[in-house]
């Protein structure tokens, strides 16, 4: 099947205006939208998987690129948790109407929860449900800052950045991005996404370990809430089952929404 070009929307104003790349296409509500994770695409192998899957079944699907990741435009360097927020609500508002079922992997999830606080907050009842693939919430303090040496601490305060050696090479942390994500901070209250939420989480996930989703159902009190615990499961569940496991969640929400 040959990819579609993505379409671009300008997102933010003056020095910080920038065009994010979406994909689209028109079916049955409620739209699937994928939230993506920290330096992922839209080009991910779930979401081209939920893509194939959306046409197979005639489902309003949409996924997007952050700023400064993938096609879009924009720095990741100067990028922040804020920036990503404010792609991922300018996409929807644009791009879609009616009830959503967001699909959030790993900061994603993350992302999925705020803008569930922000239709809260705004009396926007859109949502019919998240799905949450190993949701890394607070992740740029908890699993981040919280674990970094005083070195790595010292030099981030030190030069504003740290390049992190990753196995897909290095990449910068910086401290604008640690900084912003205190700003939107959940644990610590109820969190209330006025929707259904269904968690996969791997058990051999090492960048967000599985008692992380667990802290996360903790804070979810009055949501209806489904973990899904994948006990050889790792970070990225992107095995045929982790998909089939995927897939199955959202369609349940989308049955009873």
């Amino acid at each position: 099947m040959t990819e579609r070009k993505p379409q671009f929307l300008t997102v933010g104003t003056g020095y910080n205006a920038r065009q994010v790349a979406y994909r689209t296409h028109a079916g049955q509500g409620p739209t699937v939208v994928w939230i993506g994770g920290f330096r992922s695409d839209m080009q991910s192998t779930k979401a081209l998987a939920l893509d194939h899957w959306a046409q197979q079944c005639g489902q309003a699907y949409l996924r997007f690129d952050y700023s400064g990741n993938g096609e879009s435009g924009g720095s990741f360097e100067k990028a922040t948790l804020s920036d990503w927020l404010e792609d991922a609500l300018a996409v929807i508002r644009h791009a879609t109407t009616g009830p959503l079922i967001l699909v959030g992997s790993s900061m994603g999830g993350w992302i999925s929860l705020l803008i569930a606080k922000t239709f809260q907050a705004q009396s926007e009842k859109r949502l019919s449900g998240l799905v949450l693939i190993a949701p890394a919430v607070d992740f740029t303090e908890l699993l981040m800052w919280d674990l970094f040496s005083a070195d790595v601490k010292a030099a981030i305060e030190r030069d504003g950045f740290y390049m992190h050696q990753s196995e897909y090479g290095p990449y910068p942390i910086t401290r604008a991005l640690i900084e912003d994500g205190r700003r939107h901070l959940l644990f610590g209250a109820p969190i209330q996404p006025g929707c259904p939420v269904h968690i996969l989480q791997g058990m051999k996930d090492d960048p967000v370990p599985w008692p992380h989703a667990m802290k996360l159902v903790e804070h979810l009190p009055d949501a209806e809430t489904v973990l899904t615990l994948i006990k050889d499961g790792d970070h990225r569940l992107s095995r045929p089952p982790d998909l089939e496991k995927l897939v199955a969640s959202i369609e349940a929400l989308a049955a009873s929404s």
